[in-house]
């Protein structure tokens, strides 16, 4: 007989782990990940084929990150009463309808229209990713099951922009995006035999998902995340025109320096949880101020492919490990409302998605790669003064300050 956990709120855990489910959802969220990256690395064919400008064509970063924000806010009251697995499955059909969409769009409004709905995915899946985990697996394998849904989010966000360089070169941009599709289609078999029905959770007794902003080591700890994501996409969403234009290499090329990036990403991700035992604040403040270093370092070695993929590689490190360090920082601060929290950490992350590719697009249609990544400096420099901020905030009381690991507080 299985053994089973009732929360608060309702949900139920069972003892006996699913890691067939696990799995499954970890190759979805892959999938999901590589789909909404993809047009990092295919801007370029992307607006000579459907005749708009590379600005223009970046905001299928912002569309999906705009949708994924209203999703990840309204999500949990829309399916309220819905079974979960049945909801997971929904999305992915969603993901899959969305690829097919895409990859036979005639025109600008079409091809949004699908980057609309792997938006409205991103921020489900998302959204449910920690209470799924947590209803999966026994408490003490939590860690575990949620570190498994990273690695897939690691690998994706590794091979996402360079697969798409490198099957756009040879099947082109549509071709690149149809091939999320059977992966889905693999993610949804796979789903429909593993995860078992989840009652939704009774959020009745909840306040507004906004009710947690009134805290401020919570608030200012949101805007940092923000002004984090806002830089990293000011910059991320326009580096193939950057190595395109301005450093002037082939499409081999350009594939080899996005899967250098990828693969220090990789390595970011593996090593920067022996790091945040006891330097979780030092390395929020700290991570920001060496990418705005970074893309300082763009700016004024951008001719010279030697020092442009050792500054990207410096770019992946830091950048795809950061997320695990505010993903860290928030189970620090709402133990007893991840939920919440969770929801509107990935609507503020996709909100800041979407203005910094807007941002960049405006800069970079306007005034070139230059101001463009000056911005993208300023915005993480400005993240890393709020996060000393919220480090200030998680002080002032002793209650706050059991929260974090002190050791951190000091480096």
């Amino acid at each position: 007989m299985t053994s089973e956990t009732t929360f608060e709120d309702g949900a139920v855990q069972r003892e006996a782990p699913a890691w067939g489910a696990v799995f499954a959802l970890t190759l979805c969220v892959a999938t999901l990940i590589a789909s909404e990256f993809m047009p990092v690395s295919l801007l370029t064919p992307i607006a000579a084929d459907l005749h708009i400008t590379e600005g223009q064509a970046g905001q299928a970063i912002a569309v999906s990150g705009i949708f994924a924000v209203l999703a990840s806010l309204l999500i949990s009251r829309a399916t309220r009463g819905i079974d979960r697995r049945t909801v997971l499955l929904s999305l992915t059909v969603l993901m899959m309808a969305s690829g097919l969409i895409v990859a036979l769009a005639p025109n600008e409004a079409i091809f949004m229209a699908g980057r609309a709905l792997i938006g409205i995915v991103i921020g489900g899946f998302w959204s449910m990713s920690a209470a799924t985990a947590m209803r999966l697996v026994p408490e003490t394998q939590v860690p575990r099951a949620l570190a498994i849904f990273n690695g897939g989010n690691a690998l994706a966000t590794t091979i996402a922009a360079p697969l798409g360089s490198f099957l756009g070169q040879y099947i082109g941009w549509r071709g690149a995006f149809f091939s999320v599709v059977p992966l889905a289609a693999l993610a949804l078999a796979w789903q429909f035999l593993t995860l078992p029905s989840m009652s939704a959770a009774d959020d009745s007794r909840r306040g507004s998902v906004f009710g947690i902003l009134r805290l401020p080591k919570v608030g200012l700890g949101m805007i940092a995340v923000a002004f984090f994501f806002m830089g990293q996409f000011a910059l991320f969403t326009y580096v193939r025109p950057f190595l395109e234009a301005v450093t002037h290499v082939s499409l081999s090329t350009l594939s080899s320096l996005l899967l250098i990036m990828g693969i220090a990403g990789l390595l970011g991700t593996s090593f920067i949880g022996l790091l945040l035992k006891t330097r979780l604040y030092g390395l929020l403040i700290a991570m920001p101020l060496f990418m705005a270093l970074i893309a300082t370092g763009l700016i004024l070695f951008g001719g010279a492919v030697p020092a442009v993929a050792a500054l990207l590689a410096g770019w992946g490190l830091i950048g795809t490990a950061a997320p695990v360090g505010w993903w860290t920082w928030l189970s620090k601060m709402l133990p007893d409302d991840a939920e919440r929290g969770g929801g509107l950490m990935v609507a503020i992350i996709q909100l800041a998605i979407t203005l910094g590719a807007t941002i960049g697009g405006f800069f970079y249609d306007g005034s070139g790669y230059q101001n463009t990544f000056s911005v993208s400096a300023t915005i993480l420099c400005a993240s890393s003064l709020l996060a000393y901020w919220a480090w200030r905030a998680s002080c002032r009381s002793p209650k706050d300050e059991a929260a974090v690991d002190r050791p951190a507080l000091h480096t």
